[in-house]
């Protein structure tokens, strides 16, 4: 594939030679087009070095090859990373005063765009404005992380790392032609599973004012201060969920038992037991559109919790012989969070809920079979069931999941796949509904 990386003028732009190196070695053909400014930051020597391509920064070198229109129009994705505040405000008003701002503007591809800058610069209402014209347009923006920046500040701006730019290119390149141009094209698509889509193109945007909650990780249910129960979800599958719902414009809140880096553009609320995530989710969901339960929130709890930690042994038989006895530990069942949002919406279609089932299959049914009879029980909007197992899914980076949606017979099945893939075909189920 033709993959165009244009570089702004910002310090992330180091992080650029890496996205490079990842895009070269998945066997793309990539095109450097950085701005003079990019320059200043890493040199044109580096990046014709590490794309074997001679690099450019006007549109007057090379003119008899017309590279002002020939780059974007033989593109099959354009990525700036980083994206400054000038670049972003060029790009939304049409201008071409440079090569990169005129491949901007001849693509007719896919176009990514990964804003970095300082958190004042990006928070404030024209690089918002412009960020929101781009987004309407098709554009996928891509939402900045937070953390350090330059010199001693940290905030919202901070360039996503490369693994996850790469990740983004991956899916958007993956779509092919099944997705319309990123600049306005309302050609209609066709989805895998052969429904007509002409709604706003998938993956660019089209959660943009919609506010979303996803829960993620095991529930851990304390015994006493060193011990509890607890299961083997990782929580790496609500992390993409999270995730891609943010590449896509959502407002993510991530409630979570897991330590896993936050996404990008996702604010975290961190939780340990089924109680306290029931009480997070209840606090979030009033003004959400969608709500997905992928959490593995633990069914029983600990009927007590012992302040001390539980002795192994507890003294000596009339004999003299070590007492063997184990305590005995009383479980109480914790309460259905899934259903109970179900419950409290009513008559309501909002919020859409998904649910997910991590099953085993066994003598009374199969994986698929316990998922419909759960998707009737619970009677969410989507269930996504996967099949889990010491080695199988929980902590793995694919995963191989059935969608099921209320009132349809239809299953999608998805994977083996990566966990953001899984999580890119349920968002499509879930932009449908919405």
């Amino acid at each position: 594939m033709k993959v165009v990386l244009g570089v702004a003028g910002g310090i992330a732009a180091y992080k650029a030679c890496s996205l490079l190196r990842l895009l070269t070695e998945a066997g793309h053909d990539v095109t450097v087009v950085p701005t003079a400014s990019a320059l200043h930051f890493v040199g044109e020597a580096t990046w014709a070095a590490l794309s074997g391509k001679p690099v450019h920064t006007d549109v007057w070198s090379d003119i008899t090859e017309v590279p002002h229109v020939r780059i974007g129009q033989e593109a099959d994705l354009v990525v700036v990373a980083p994206a400054t505040a000038d670049l972003l405000a060029r790009a939304a008003t049409g201008q071409a005063d440079d090569l990169l701002t005129n491949v901007l503007l001849t693509a007719r591809c896919p176009v990514v765009m990964a804003p970095a800058m300082h958190t004042e610069m990006y928070e404030h209402p024209a690089t918002q404005a412009n960020i929101s014209t781009l987004t309407e347009r098709g554009v996928h923006v891509v939402p900045p992380a937070s953390g350090r920046l330059t010199g001693r500040d940290s905030g919202p701006g901070r360039l996503p790392e490369p693994e996850q730019l790469f990740e983004i290119c991956r899916r958007e390149l993956e779509r092919g032609d099944s997705s319309p141009t990123s600049w306005g094209d309302s050609r209609p698509t066709r989805r895998s599973d052969g429904v007509s889509a002409d709604a706003a193109p998938q993956g660019r945007g089209e959660l943009s004012g919609r506010r979303v909650v996803v829960t993620a990780g095991g529930t851990r249910e304390p015994l006493d201060p060193v011990r509890y129960l607890g299961n083997r979800s990782s929580g790496k599958q609500g992390y993409a969920l999270a995730r891609v719902a943010a590449e896509r414009g959502a407002d993510v809140v991530l409630v979570t038992t897991s330590s896993l880096p936050v996404p990008a553009g996702v604010r975290a609320v961190p939780v340990e037991t089924a109680l306290e995530l029931e009480a997070a989710v209840t606090a979030e969901v009033g003004e959400a559109d969608v709500v997905v339960m992928a959490a593995a929130v633990a069914d029983f709890r600990p009927a007590s919790y012992a302040e001390h930690k539980i002795k192994k042994t507890h003294g000596s038989g009339a004999d003299g012989s070590p007492d063997e006895s184990a305590p005995d530990i009383v479980l109480v069942r914790n309460p259905d969070v899934l259903a109970g949002l179900v419950a409290a919406r009513g008559a309501s279609a909002s919020p859409v809920v998904v649910g997910f089932a991590a099953e085993t299959g066994d003598a009374s049914g199969s994986v698929l079979e316990h998922g419909r009879d759960k998707l009737a029980r619970k009677g969410c909007d989507v269930l996504v069931v996967n099949e889990v197992g010491t080695d199988v899914t929980f902590g793995k980076d694919e995963n191989t999941v059935h969608v099921l949606r209320r009132g349809s017979e239809d299953v999608l099945d998805v994977g083996p796949a990566s966990k953001d893939a899984v999580a890119a075909a349920v968002w499509d189920v879930v932009t449908d509904l919405l």
